[in-house]
């Protein structure tokens, strides 16, 4: 098998370490590979704990830039086959095989892992589901852009993406707020700086919309992701669609509930997922419009797959169940609540109705 390099980088991580050091030993058991970790000015505990797991630690002072501290990583490596991680970031499935499989098969080509985010919404752990560029051959490829550093072709042009068998967790969004904060005006300082260069590209609107809706800022999280889209972008685009999801809950945090009912002129590009169709269904019930409201709920419950975990299902049957039950139909409210498995919302009203 062709052994690969696990590329990190640090800061201050010592609370995951342990976890995220363990999965990937646990996981890669049966599969050649190095462990590469680079420290860019860790205080704690994170360099300590490291070196229970591999000598091959290397420091780099830090300047502001993610892609730089990517790609040193990647020439500290003894190899060219690269596998980039974050401590914050579990691996919780994995077949070492389909490494070896693109290797073979597609050696011009970029792995993307499976990433399940964890945040906080309604006291109730939610999930997202994202596919993240992160193996490839590092003669053919490195990391741009100074945040949400992006693989690129390093001849430029672009290039095939293939699905790894390989999924993390991802707890990075569940610090406390404070800890978010932090996070996000580390992120928002590089950001706007690359917007004044780069004042007409969405996706920086975006990425700042998106740590706004960390910090729960919906205010100013709602002006970048209008700004973002206001430019032509393609509705096929993942952060595009992300952007668009975030928007319309941010609007109905605010109560702009006549805003958010737009969203009916962008249904036909956007209406092909679960999670946008679950959002309309709420935009209708916010707006009291209950039929068409449970028309979407349904709608919703028909996709295989959602990248919010539960768009397709016990989200949409929850609101079909509220919908019943302020309807008075309360034996289909219990009926659906029950659907929603072990859905904390949908606990608490079988709860209060005796079901």
């Amino acid at each position: 098998m062709t052994p690969i390099s696990i590329c990190v980088i640090m800061k201050n991580e010592e609370k995951h370490m342990d976890a995220f050091l363990s999965s990937i030993k646990k996981f890669f058991q049966d599969y050649p590979y190095e462990l590469v970790l680079v420290d860019t000015g860790s205080t704690d505990r994170t360099i300590e704990i490291s070196e229970n797991y591999t000598d091959k630690i290397y420091h780099f002072e830090w300047i502001k830039d993610f892609s730089a501290a990517r790609n040193f990583s990647l020439s500290c490596a003894s190899n060219d086959w690269i596998l980039v991680l974050d401590c914050d970031e579990y691996i919780i499935d994995l077949d070492p095989r389909g490494f070896q499989a693109l290797i073979n098969q597609y050696p011009d080509a970029v792995g993307m892992l499976s990433r399940k985010n964890h945040y906080e919404m309604n006291d109730t752990d939610s999930v997202y589901t994202d596919d993240v560029e992160r193996f490839f051959n590092r003669k053919l490829f490195h990391y741009e852009a100074v945040i949400h550093e992006q693989v690129r072709a390093i001849a430029g042009g672009d290039f095939q993406r293939i699905a790894l068998p390989l999924t993390v967790d991802h707890c990075g969004y569940n610090g406390t707020l404070e800890d978010l904060r932090q996070k996000a005006e580390r992120n928002n300082e590089l950001l706007l700086k690359m917007l004044e260069e780069n004042p007409n590209d969405p996706y920086l609107y975006f990425q700042i919309g998106q740590s706004y809706n960390m910090l729960r800022d919906d205010e100013k999280a709602c002006y970048y992701y209008g700004k973002g889209l206001e430019y032509d972008v393609d509705p096929q685009v993942e952060y595009v669609q992300m952007m668009v999801i975030g928007y319309g809950y941010a609007l109905l945090h605010l109560e702009r509930y006549d805003e958010a009912l737009q969203f009916q002129n962008i249904y036909d590009e956007f209406a092909t997922g679960a999670d946008f169709v679950c959002l309309m269904g709420l935009i209708y019930l916010r707006k009291g419009m209950i039929l068409q409201a449970m028309t979407e709920f349904l709608k919703a419950t028909t996709f295989e797959s959602a990248r919010t975990e539960g768009a397709n299902s016990f989200i949409p049957t929850f609101n079909m169940g509220c919908i019943n039950e302020v309807l008075g139909n309360l034996e289909d409210a219990v009926a659906l609540y029950r659907k929603c498995g072990n859905f904390k919302p949908a606990l608490e009203r079988l709860k209060e109705l005796g079901g």
